[in-house]
């Protein structure tokens, strides 16, 4: 199905507050299988809000509207919703109910909070004992989903009421979507739309491309008049882009790197350390945002000085005084230290000028050193990044982890 998303707030025109919850809805949609149509940012202006949701409801199958459904005299969404499609308020009951039953304070609060409880006729509440104002109603048709600006509570009732509705809505059959967005590491934005460019004159295919920091998504999207038609297009085009990107592409949807690499230790039986010097630790911190890391991340260790480097990973002096701190043989030493010292079965490691000063003539900022012991061997790696010292780093700490993928 294909929608719009409308984000309402005087907080957001302004600049005051980032709007994030179109974003997260956006994605999570169009992992869902929907596409965006447009998606706009409105003060709490009422004629407004009205102008846009009759607009967006004539021409997409269903509209997300988020914010101004609080308390405050501010808050208008209700109101012009209320009067844009005549659906008089209505008050209802079951929200008044849960809103004295939970309320405490003086009768000037009571009174603002039974605004919560007053809806547009018709209005399909999601919980009415839940404290998170947000309801659907199907205006011609077409569902329009309320929901809260505040962050935390859009997402959970969009993850739990709206994905669900949408997915059981049989309102709209002239289209079917079908989505993949493909994780790249390792080749430009420039390059991979080369590549790629040729089946972009493919009717009823959309290929986007969104660098985002050190990896390139691309998107693809297939709309058929049938859902045969889209399934058969979607894998035409699908065996087309792996075989045309190959090993550049690490993953798919959701996947992070980290994720991707802790599938492939974890299916081989292996486990993995890490020894950091310019990284800071971030290598480590990326392995274990992966949910269940226990299983095949053993540690790390953040030897940042080369005493460190000596009395913890067992580098020998002779080898920093010859070769220093950035080098080959020491990223060797690192990687085969840790991965005696913690017993992994993989250790990789990272040493490198990450700037902006420290650099010289014979190794400037951005020189970056890796080791990876695997298989019992070891290999070191020479790099030379730029950018500044916090995109260094996490284009080091995402070429380690791609270091590891290719050991399977």
């Amino acid at each position: 199905m294909i929608g719009e998303i409308i984000a309402i707030g005087d907080e957001l025109t302004s600049g005051r507050i980032v709007n994030t919850t179109s974003g997260f809805a956006a994605s999570q949609l169009f992992a869902a299988g929907h596409e965006i149509f447009a998606m706009h940012i409105i003060g709490d202006t009422p004629s407004l809000i009205g102008e846009a949701l009759l607009r967006a409801i004539g021409r997409v199958d269903f509209v997300i509207v988020t914010g101004g459904l609080g308390a405050t005299t501010d808050d208008l969404t209700n109101e012009a919703v209320a009067e844009a499609l005549n659906r008089p308020p209505t008050l209802y009951r079951a929200i008044l109910k849960q809103i004295q039953a939970h309320i405490q304070g003086n009768a000037n609060d009571t009174e603002m909070l039974q605004k919560l409880a007053w809806l547009p006729e018709g209005a399909e509440v999601f919980n009415a004992e839940s404290r998170m104002a947000g309801y659907l109603l199907v205006y011609d048709s077409t569902p329009i989903f309320f929901l809260p600006g505040v962050p935390t509570q859009m997402k959970q009732l969009l993850v739990e009421h709206v994905l669900p509705c949408l997915a059981g809505w049989t309102k709209d059959n002239r289209h079917h979507v079908h989505q993949r967005v493909y994780r790249t590491f390792g080749a430009s934005e420039n390059m991979i739309n080369r590549l790629l460019q040729p089946l972009e004159n493919t009717r009823n295919v959309k290929i986007g491309y969104y660098p985002v920091e050190t990896e390139v998504h691309v998107s693809l999207t297939v709309i058929g008049q049938s859902l045969k038609e889209s399934d058969i297009l979607f894998a035409e085009t699908d065996a087309v882009i792996m075989q045309t990107l190959g090993d550049i592409i690490y993953g798919f949807d959701r996947d992070t790197m980290a994720s991707v690499l802790g599938e492939l230790l974890k299916k081989n039986g292996l486990t993995v350390s890490v020894a950091e010097s310019c990284t800071g630790g971030l290598l480590a911190s990326k392995m274990t945002e992966v949910p269940g890391s226990s299983k095949w991340f053993v540690g790390g260790v953040v030897a940042y000085s080369n005493k460190l480097k000596e009395q913890l990973l067992g580098v020998d002096n002779r080898l920093l005084s010859e070769y220093g701190a950035v080098s080959g043989p020491v990223a060797r030493s690192m990687a085969e230290g840790v991965a005696a010292k913690t017993g992994s079965d993989v250790g990789i490691s990272v040493t490198g000028v990450a700037g902006p000063t420290g650099g010289t003539d014979e190794k400037p900022v951005g020189t970056v050193h890796m080791a990876l012991f695997a298989h019992g061997q070891t290999t070191d790696h020479h790099y030379h990044f730029s950018g500044s010292r916090k995109e260094i780093q996490e284009i080091t700490a995402q070429s380690a982890l791609n270091l590891i993928r290719h050991v399977f």
